[in-house]
């Protein structure tokens, strides 16, 4: 029979034994984290994330909520839509973060470009991925095992197919994955405090006819008359501020083409024609409405008035009456959509929404959460 006879060091060493089980019980349930991402997936993230691949270049103002002046520290690797879709705002990110230009691409502007053995060579913990876009997509299985089975987490987001739903929660996803849920909740709080805003006035609305839209989509990217949104992206927006777009009878699915006849015998109230133009397009291709960061408002006013004096467009009586607007098209992909849903309530309900102040929610928005100056136009009436 052994005898102890220090009692209470015995009793110490217990506790201590004990202290270290539960230290190393809360390490395992900690590093065994479970999340449902927006392809409905349960996904187990790593216990640490030190490295990512962006889907889509264009989540960066998303990643720059959360990661701040550290926003490309984590960036392994990103598909390349941004600078080719957008060029202001990269120069604009090149301008503040130089590494930009040195973070690897495995892919271009659109998803056939992706390149599953860059991604792999990469040697990323998690991928954060569109369930839509111009980067893999929860519909590319194939993609998806073979990354997972390379160690890379692959997780989804969207704030294209369904924003008005999908935003917040979004964020809150890409919160958790980087350990910055603090970050994602202030952000969200923010947005749904400035989202409150048009629900009440819309509140107050219930009843009255929904003045009718016409959602002119990346203008000046096709000759043919005229491709549209009706589901999705910015058309969802336009439902949620309670407007009436015509192209919802016309088309099955989010985007089609509404020939001439049917825009000039289906007259809108409302014309909103969204911008892809940049700096790169002015002198070149003038058939673009230009719009964002480097635009002022002289030349976005120019681009919209130039375009809407040609056939169809200005046989329109919206464009005639002046309620014709233009609205940046890369508001659809972010997190500072929120900016674009309080700009369309204005334009669908003027008198409703007069003291609501878009620009100043962009302001703040890039006040508070952006690591780059908020600078250029984003929206513009005829």
């Amino acid at each position: 029979m052994v005898h102890i006879k220090n009692k209470g060091w015995y009793r110490g060493l217990l506790v201590s034994v004990f202290t270290v089980i539960l230290a190393l019980t809360s390490m395992t349930a900690s590093a065994a984290k479970t999340i449902v991402d927006l392809a409905g997936r349960e996904v187990t993230l790593p216990a640490k994330v030190e490295r990512i691949l962006l889907g889509e270049s264009r989540y960066i103002p998303a990643l720059a909520i959360l990661e701040g002046d550290q926003v490309f520290s984590r960036v392994a690797g990103m598909m390349g839509d941004l600078k080719i879709v957008d060029p202001d705002t990269y120069h604009q990110y090149q301008q503040a973060f130089p590494e930009i230009d040195k973070v690897p691409l495995f892919g271009k502007g659109a998803s056939d470009s992706f390149s599953l053995e860059t991604a792999l060579a990469l040697k990323a913990d998690v991928a954060i991925f569109g369930i839509e876009g111009h980067g893999p997509s929860a519909r590319n299985s194939d993609i998806i095992d073979i990354l997972e089975r390379a160690g890379v987490t692959v997780v989804f987001i969207d704030f294209r197919k369904n924003p008005m739903k999908n935003t917040t929660r979004s964020l809150a996803i890409m919160g958790e994955v980087l350990g910055r849920e603090q970050r994602a909740q202030d952000y969200i709080a923010f947005y749904n405090a400035e989202l409150a805003k048009v629900e009440k006035g819309l509140a107050a609305l219930k009843g009255k006819p929904a003045p009718k839209v016409f959602l002119h989509s990346r203008v000046g990217l096709s000759n043919e008359c005229c491709e549209t949104m009706a589901r999705g992206m910015v058309a969802q927006m336009l439902d949620f501020v309670g407007a009436d777009n015509i192209a919802k009878p016309l088309i099955p699915g989010t985007v089609g083409v509404m020939n001439q006849e049917y825009l000039l015998t289906h007259q809108p109230d409302i014309y909103i024609g969204t911008a892809i133009g940049s700096t790169e397009t002015l002198v070149e291709e003038p058939q673009y409405i230009v719009l964002g960061t480097s635009i002022d408002k002289g030349i976005a006013h120019r681009s919209l008035a130039s375009i809407t004096q040609q056939s169809p467009l200005k046989e329109l009586t919206a464009v005639q009456n002046k309620r014709a607007y233009s609205i940046w098209h890369h508001f659809y992909n972010t997190p500072l959509n929120i900016v674009a849903v309080q700009t369309l309530a204005k334009w669908v309900y003027p008198q409703t929404f007069a003291a609501l102040d878009p620009q100043a929610t962009l302001q703040t928005l890039y006040q508070r959460y952006q690591p780059v100056p908020l600078a250029g136009t984003y929206w513009m009436a005829l």
